[in-house]
Formats: structure tokens, sequence, C-alpha cells
């Protein structure tokens, strides 16, 4: 069962979540550009916060794709995921708008959008799970 749709999405979705944020910038900085990774060494907690989530999301996104057998926990699994990177997105938000203006951060990048991209392939996951689970348990009342 792992040649499943949607294993294809939560794959697409581990690796948006854990490798593009390598990849692609949040922000520019006057001095840099600033990537996901490089908010573990900043001073601010809430700014820590963000690669650590990135990273959980792409984790859950992973393991969920091995939970074939249990539909319903890799359903879980993947709701669990679309709430991180919702609070993902949301303190994405929360920085880029009370960083200071144009004296620190001159444009947004497009990895604010990351999240939103590893949330539409997990509910596309979720969804095609729940319709394989519907699919076993219309068979099951034929029995």
């Amino acid at each position: 069962m792992i040649q499943r749709i949607q294993t294809l999405y939560l794959l697409f979705a581990s690796a948006i979540s854990g490798g593009l944020i390598f990849v692609f910038d949040l922000w520019d900085s006057v001095k840099k550009n600033v990537f996901a990774i490089d908010l573990l060494y900043s001073n601010v907690l809430s700014l820590k916060v963000i690669p650590v989530l990135f990273i959980i999301s792409a984790i859950l996104a992973f393991v969920a794709i091995f939970l074939f057998n249990n539909r319903k926990l890799q359903f879980v699994i993947g709701r669990l995921a679309i709430l991180i990177n919702l609070i993902l997105l949301g303190l994405l938000i929360y920085v880029s708008l009370t960083l200071p203006g144009e004296i620190i951060i001159s444009e947004k990048g497009i990895g604010m959008f990351i999240p939103i991209i590893a949330v539409l392939l997990i509910v596309l996951a979720n969804k095609a799970i729940k319709k394989d689970e519907d699919l076993v348990k219309s068979a099951d009342r034929l029995r």
C-alpha cells in the first residue's frame, strides 16, 4: 500500500518542509538572506521555534507514509502536521509583521509560503486516506 497517491503527497510535503528551508530564504536582511536554519542561532525564542517546527512537520509527514496499515492513525498524524504547519504559518506572519520595516528587512522571501504548500499537500493526502478508508468500510459491508 506504499505505492498509493497519498504516499507521494506526504513525501512531497516532507521534502518541502524539510528540504526547501535550506534553499529558499524567509526574508532578506540588510546583511544577508535569512534562511530558516539560520534562525537557530538567533537570540529570540520565537525565531528559534521556526526551524524546529519545520523539521517536526517534515518528520511527521515522513512517518505518516509508513503508517499505511493504520489509516486512522495516519489520518490523525496528517491532521497534526497540518496543525503544526498552520502554527508555523501564523508565527511567520507574526514575525514578519512585528519586525521593523525597511531598515532591517527589505523584502519577504518565498520561504514564507512553504507551510501553505505543505498544508495543501497534506490535505490532499488526508483526502486520499479518507477515500481509502471509505472503500475498505464499503467492502466490509458487503461481506
